[in-house]
């Protein structure tokens, strides 16, 4: 292949990842806004970053600080739309249809590798756990799919020959570090991922150097931190950021159920079950890929199980906490990879003499477009919202009052941030700026206890409230507006208060 073949295929791949989110996520210009909670307080953490606000001291959400500092880059773009979020997604999808097609080339021919690789894409972004887009997890796939090169690369062309090298080692430490600073329940993938080349290390009898590679690996993994490490300590918040990111995460957000090793393995199943009804979309090449990668010619005993092996801590990292949400399933979609690998050397065999002609790939290629964008037109769950209009959306009328005052302050309450902070272009004022299920024990710490102290004491010029708002608030706020609105499946009620 040619330079100016791979930019062909590069600039292709760029402007199949734009089609296809331009249909599938809430954040492109064809949807009136992503009105999502969990992306508006994304976005609402990294305007306060790059607005001089210490997250987790200042402003609190438990996320980690490369999602912030992504979402504070699409801020620079548009401050008070998604457009910019929807140029990350772009950058993002295109890496992650290159990863694709890196990893189908280990497999099958190069044109029919760049012609599945939308396609793997696709079956990702029209699935239920792609969600509305912009979650965390999406922004992670890029680094579980290069991950997942690195090591099938290894073990299809050089693990007969040797051990990993370390610079593969500390590479997929950087991916691991990356992640760990977004959302750290995707480490399984990588623990799977270092524990199956230092078994290979251990097969090849190097164990002082598997010993090496582990320490490669996890120094790669540190030097993701070192930016946030001098960030914290340089504010003095370096406690903040352990106490919002790791304590709140591990000891007070998990839902594990209480039981014995059976009822853990029950309930993982059946989780794992409902998953793949929710999501045959990429299930289904996910779990033809896991036999193709067992029972595939030309490997030895152990690499046969290294996808599976990996599939199985990802899972496992994601959902052992017991908790389900729907997108938190997103990047078991890359090993559906394997899944058109398998119908890759299907065609490779079938249609040989034409793929080998120069004019096969074009053709192809738009065919396979085509196909992704209609799929995506018919299947995504969010097509549905384009018809929405500002003028039937009640966040752009509060948004109009709320902008009736010259620099304005806000408070929500009663739920995560309702995307009223985006569309105000407010920078939050109360670290507690959003309501979140949290059970803090310190009540200094507490949102409640927070919340209520700022109503009391009307520091915000404004308040949204969903559902119900303390009883006290009419001493100093007078309601001006609410409204009616309902998404997947509830009905809930907005109320704008304004200080009197």
């Amino acid at each position: 292949m040619t330079a100016k073949d791979s930019r062909l295929k590069y600039f292709l791949f760029i402007i199949s990842a734009a089609l296809f989110l331009m249909l599938a996520t809430r954040s492109s210009f064809l949807y009136v806004f992503n009105n999502w909670d969990d992306v508006n307080s994304y976005f609402s953490v990294g305007k306060s970053l790059f607005n001089g606000k210490v997250p987790y001291r200042d402003v609190f959400d438990q996320k980690g600080m490369y999602l912030y500092f992504i979402y504070g880059l699409a801020y620079l773009v548009s401050h008070t739309s998604f457009i910019g979020v929807y140029i990350v997604e772009v950058i993002v999808g295109s890496l992650d249809i290159i990863g694709f097609y890196k990893i189908l080339k280990l497999y099958v021919s190069d044109r029919i590798a760049a012609v599945l690789a939308p396609l793997s894409f696709v079956v990702m972004i029209v699935s239920q756990s792609f969600w509305w887009g912009g979650a965390a997890e999406e922004l992670c796939l890029p680094l579980y799919i290069f991950g997942l090169y690195l090591i099938i690369r290894y073990f299809l062309k050089d693990y007969e020959s040797g051990s990993m090298g370390f610079k593969q080692v500390f590479l997929g430490g950087i991916f691991a570090g990356v992640v760990a600073n977004i959302k750290f329940t995707g480490l399984g993938f990588f623990f799977a991922w270092m524990m199956v080349v230092f078994f290979a290390f251990l097969v090849h009898r190097e164990f002082v150097r598997g010993i090496k590679a582990c320490f490669v690996f996890l120094f790669g993994m540190f030097v993701p931190f070192i930016p946030w490490i001098i960030y914290f300590a340089v504010n003095r918040s370096l406690y903040d950021w352990y106490w919002g990111y790791v304590y709140i995460n591990v000891f007070l957000y998990p839902n594990t159920a209480d039981g014995g090793l059976y009822d853990f393995i029950y309930s993982e199943a059946k989780i794992l079950y409902w998953l793949i009804l929710d999501n045959l979309i990429f299930f289904v090449p996910v779990i033809a890929g896991l036999f193709y990668s067992i029972f595939a010619r030309g490997q030895k005993l152990f690499s046969r199980f290294v996808v599976v092996i990996l599939f199985g801590f990802t899972f496992l990292g994601i959902f052992a906490g017991g908790r389900t949400i729907p997108y938190y399933s997103l990047p078991l979609g890359v090993f559906a990879v394997f899944g058109f690998a398998l119908l890759g050397k299907i065609l490779d065999k079938l249609f040989k003499d034409v793929i080998d002609k120069k004019s096969f790939f074009i053709p192809a290629y738009l065919v396979c477009s085509i196909l992704g964008i209609l799929m995506t037109a018919l299947l995504s769950m969010n097509v549905s919202f384009m018809s929405q209009k500002k003028e039937d959306f009640f966040l752009f009328r509060f948004r109009d009052e709320v902008l009736e005052k010259e620099n304005p302050t806000l408070l929500n309450i009663g739920c995560l941030d309702a995307g009223l902070y985006t569309l105000t272009d407010i920078v939050p004022s109360c670290r507690w700026f959003q309501t979140q299920t949290l059970d803090v024990p310190k009540k200094e710490d507490n949102p409640y206890y927070e919340q209520e102290r700022y109503i009391k004491e009307a520091l915000t010029d404004f308040v949204i409230a969903r559902d119900s708002y303390p009883a006290g608030i009419k001493k100093n706020y007078e309601l001006i507006d609410q409204a009616d609105y309902s998404y997947s499946g509830y009905d809930f009620t907005y109320y704008l208060f304004r200080k009197k």
